[in-house]
């Protein structure tokens, strides 16, 4: 059993494999409080099943059987994964991250910072009554003929394709209602790449009060200006009000469609929000926007408006945070590969907490394919994007 194992984790560096050996996964069962008796299906038996199992293309659990010798039913293997606690595989996808972070923290840096993306997606499962109660369908389908599909928040480490965070939730919540929770991942200095959903004042304050920086595309409902000393629409003033202008005040041009505004606190505290968290906003925050084009042979110039809160145009030229931006799509391609090469658009489980654990398994398995492809990049001094994840998976 344990031979297969180490054979599909073959070219997993030393110093990431050994989070999921046998004295591993029990100290972490022991430092979770979770006491189990001896059996075929123990924690460490089960974890390692698990792991082949999605390496594999999340197979059927029928096909078990040709990858070990033990002798069990499909039922035991089910009952197996039930009575491991979601917390153990929680603190393993921790101890792999933790065990990267030395390398992770200066891999890819972008002008001495740490980058990170931050994108939602979604994920479909089994109809069942209890999947359906806690996360619910596309409103598109009629009740009962559809299937469960939940929101999914994910946190890419830029320079190295690292999954550091992955939050389901039920389909209609909005990525900011869930972006708060990555937060406590970054450190001081780390600056954050996200769409349009991502781009408000509550979200640029919980990043400055972290000492974090964020750089967003310009929401579309987001009124932007770049004429120097244009008129602000005044928040308390309803009658002096116009349509179209901007609820941003004009402090400084920086260049040609680049400047500082300054953005001010909404009247309306958002859903998902406590009155005292903002409560405890400031009024308003200083905001850089720029605005640049996108030109492509054959197809129609594309205008692109960011928000930042990276001010120094020295230390940030408008041009170096367009190339940084424009890295964002790396999201996209991470999230392809975790729905499709390692078939995670479809998860099997049929509880609610079977589908969690299933998904941070994923995530700690996608983990240990970007070590291969860390490690091979080092190893041929090329960009970890120039390996190729597929052949890295397969």
């Amino acid at each position: 059993m344990f031979e297969n194992v180490h054979a599909a984790l073959r070219r997993i560096q030393k110093d990431v494999a050994h989070v999921l050996d046998a004295a591993a996964i029990c100290g972490v069962c022991k430092e979770v409080g979770y006491r189990f008796r001896r059996r075929v299906l123990d924690p460490v038996t089960t974890i390692h099943l698990f792991v082949i199992q999605i390496l594999n293309g999340n197979f059927a659990i029928g096909r078990l059987k040709d990858f070990t010798d033990l002798v069990f039913s499909e039922a035991a293997y089910c009952k197996a994964r039930c009575r491991l606690p979601l917390q153990v595989l929680i603190t393993l996808l921790e101890r792999v991250a933790n065990a990267w972070r030395a390398t992770m923290s200066d891999y890819g840096r972008w002008r001495g910072h740490r980058v990170f993306h931050v994108d939602g997606s979604s994920f479909s499962m089994p109809d069942t009554p209890e999947l359906q109660k806690e996360f619910g369908q596309p409103g598109n389908q009629k009740p009962g003929c559809g299937f469960p599909v939940a929101h999914m928040l994910t946190l890419f480490h830029a320079g190295s394709g690292f999954l550091l965070k992955v939050l389901a939730a039920p389909l209609r919540t909005h990525d900011l209602a869930q972006v708060a929770h990555v937060h406590p991942e970054l450190q001081t200095g780390d600056v954050l790449i996200g769409d349009r959903a991502f781009c408000s004042f509550v979200q640029f304050a919980l990043l400055l009060a972290r000492g974090l920086h964020g750089l967003f595309r310009a929401h579309q409902k987001l009124i932007i200006n770049f004429r120097p000393g244009r008129v602000h629409n005044v928040r308390g003033r309803s009658q002096a009000r116009q349509k179209g202008r901007p609820s941003s005040r004009w402090l400084k041009r920086l260049g040609v469609r680049d400047q500082l505004v300054e953005y001010f606190k909404p009247k309306r505290l958002p859903v998902w929000m406590s009155k005292a968290a903002y409560t405890a906003l400031p009024d308003s925050i200083i905001v850089r926007e720029l605005r640049y084009e996108v030109v492509q042979s054959g197809r129609r110039t594309k205008c692109v408006t960011l928000a930042t809160t990276l001010l120094d145009v020295n230390l940030y030229p408008a041009q170096a945070l367009a190339d940084l931006y424009g890295q964002r799509w790396q999201i996209e391609t991470n999230l392809r590969h975790l729905k499709q090469t390692m078939k995670m658009d479809i998860l099997h489980c049929e509880t609610v907490a079977g589908v969690l654990k299933e998904l941070t398994m994923f995530a700690l398995v996608d983990n240990l394919v970007r070590t291969v492809m860390c490690v091979a990049a080092d190893r041929q001094k090329v960009a970890v994007d120039r390996i190729s994840f597929a052949d890295a998976y397969g």
